[in-house]
């Protein structure tokens, strides 16, 4: 295919039609003014001088050329026409109102092009033109420019084109100030963007990261207050809290309800600091306890809250309390941008899934459905019916079938979420019952979820590793079951996917490239994948989010078995 050449720029029509009315009417005016014929060559002139500029208003240097013949013929036309002229009585030089109404065409292209230094450009050699043109141009045994209606015509002329320029000009900037101060969304969207990317850059750690920035304020408050636990949560909607992160010798089933009676809940509503003398988790053993709930408020949005927690009495004294209070106004405003960019971040991989399942789902499997019918009607009228060709389009009617299962796999994977009233063991469950009943693949689930929630960029995390490791075992592994352990204990979770195909070493490259997805995205939320061999065949794919959870905490799991 030859190579594509870029399209010339095609006269516009209503630039056409205004050159052709005005060289009609400054025809019409030309001869009325002289009753002399001959004097049109200037119009027929004036036309070959705007042909180039009509034909390729936009090449330089073929359009300000041809626009700047066009002003000088213009103005030697004028002195010519004003010279033969009968009108005007006993003021000469009226006459030259005939021809410079086309001084218009020239200079209003420079406007609407906003090219509005060429047109001041173009009315100077206007006037240069009809100075020069009037001092060599004989009258009645005198010289034009000595003329008063010829001067005052030209400055008549001028200064209307001049006039004309400027209201364009103005016009103009008017326009450009009003869309700068009410720019387009997306021109919005992208300008704002731009700018969280440079200030995200310039941070410390040049990171967005909830979790990093909510460890980072509990390591500065236990610099200045007691803490033997410490945690930082954050809204997740329907009401609950989830942990982004926390500190301290064991570990805490924190309240994580906003509605109930406690502190949590008080200092969320108040946005002010409370104390209390009793601890604010649910599993706590008793004794002395001192408890300090700092909310973090950015503006006038409480973007989540700071508990801390001693095993003492009277451990937060209002001097203690300011000293909290200091670290945290910042703090607010860096988490609340951090949370922001999680949400924007999570909207746009949402948006981008849904388009590629539309686009699968209206492209490529409607396509192959409609070739599975053919081969079906192929199939039923074979007029010479041979073994083989039968055979072969068998063959290719189960190829077909298995590209569109393949397909539906994936729609299912990219239109996959955690559900807010769900979980994320839910949302993991029913992923592998569904590619296992597909695969053929005997599948067994354990489960194991607190009522806490992580954060739903992590989650999303999360099930997107578990989905691709399903996935690699179905597709790469040759295995007859599937093994997957999810344990989620905010901030802690563990995924687990095993099978009992062969290993991962002889699996095939496209695996391997689904272990550097899964990677990337642990490394996100600042987990960590593990792969190892299952004995006494297969592969293990762990990620693992967080420090070990409580032993001792008993909740109740799940634990079922699933085949075809």
């Amino acid at each position: 295919m030859p190579a594509s050449t870029p399209s010339r720029p095609q006269p516009h029509p209503l630039a056409a039609a205004a050159r052709v009315v005005m060289l009609a009417l400054v025809a019409v005016l030309t001869l009325y003014a002289t009753h002399d014929p001959g004097q049109l060559w200037w119009i027929a002139l004036l036309a070959v001088a705007g042909l180039p500029a009509l034909l390729a208003p936009e090449h330089r240097p073929v359009g300000p050329l041809s626009r700047v013949a066009e002003v000088l013929v213009l103005g030697l036309a004028a002195s010519q026409v004003a010279a033969v002229a009968t009108v005007g009585g006993d003021v000469g030089g009226l006459g030259a109102s005939a021809v410079l109404p086309y001084l218009a065409v020239p200079v209003t292209v420079t406007a609407l092009r906003r090219r509005f230094r060429e047109g001041v450009a173009l009315l100077a050699v206007a006037a240069a033109t009809l100075l020069v043109a009037g001092a060599l141009t004989d009258v009645d045994g005198g010289r034009q420019i000595g003329e008063l209606g010829y001067l005052v015509i030209c400055a008549q002329w001028l200064i209307l084109a001049g006039l004309g320029l400027a209201a364009a000009s103005g016009l103009h900037r008017v326009m450009q100030v009003r869309n700068e101060g009410k720019p387009q969304p997306y021109a919005e969207a992208t300008r704002l963007l731009t700018q969280l990317r440079t200030v995200a850059r310039q941070l410390p750690g040049a990171t967005l990261d909830p979790g990093g920035i909510s460890e980072h304020l509990l390591e500065e408050l236990r610099a200045v207050a007691r803490a033997d636990r410490a945690a930082v949560l954050s809204a997740s909607g329907g009401g609950r809290l989830v942990v982004l992160a926390q500190v301290g010798v064991e570990r805490v089933d924190w309240e994580t309800t906003l509605d109930a009676d406690s502190a949590i809940a008080d200092a969320w509503a108040s946005q002010q600091p409370h104390t209390a003398a009793r601890s604010q988790a649910r599993s706590h053993r008793g004794g002395d306890v001192s408890a300090l709930i700092v909310p973090l408020v950015a503006g006038v949005r409480t973007v989540g809250l700071v508990v801390l927690e001693a095993d003492a009495a009277q451990a937060y004294p209002p001097g203690v309390v300011s000293r909290v209070t200091g670290l945290t106004r910042p703090a607010a405003l860096r988490l609340e941008a951090a949370l922001l960019f999680d949400e924007v971040r999570s909207l746009a991989t949402n948006e981008e899934r849904q388009r590629l399942a539309r686009e699968i789902h209206d492209g490529v499997a409607q396509e192959l459905v409609m070739v599975g019918y053919g081969i079906d009607n192929a199939l039923a009228y074979v007029d010479e019916d041979p073994q083989e060709t039968a055979e072969a389009l068998r063959t290719l009617r189960g190829e077909v079938t298995r590209v569109i299962t393949e397909l539906r796999l994936s729609l299912f994977e990219l239109r996959s979420e955690v559900d807010r009233h769900g979980g994320l063991a839910a949302a993991i469950a029913e992923y592998a019952r569904t590619v296992g009943a597909s695969g053929g693949l005997r599948v067994h689930l354990s489960l194991d979820e607190s009522t806490a929630r992580l954060p739903a960029a992590t989650e999303a995390e999360l099930l997107r590793i578990a989905q691709e490791a399903v996935t690699n075992a179905r597709k790469h592994a040759g295995a007859a079951n599937l093994w997957v352990t999810c344990e989620v204990d905010p901030p802690y979770a563990q995924i687990e996917v095993s099978d009992d195909g062969q290993g991962i070493a002889d699996q095939r490259s496209d695996g391997h490239y689904g272990l550097a997805i899964m990677a990337e995205r642990a490394e996100r939320i600042r987990g960590r994948l593990e792969i190892r061999p299952r004995q006494p065949s297969g592969t293990t794919v762990a990620v693992v989010l967080g420090s070990s959870p409580r032993r001792d905490n008993v909740r109740g799991s799940v634990a079922a078995a699933e085949g075809e």
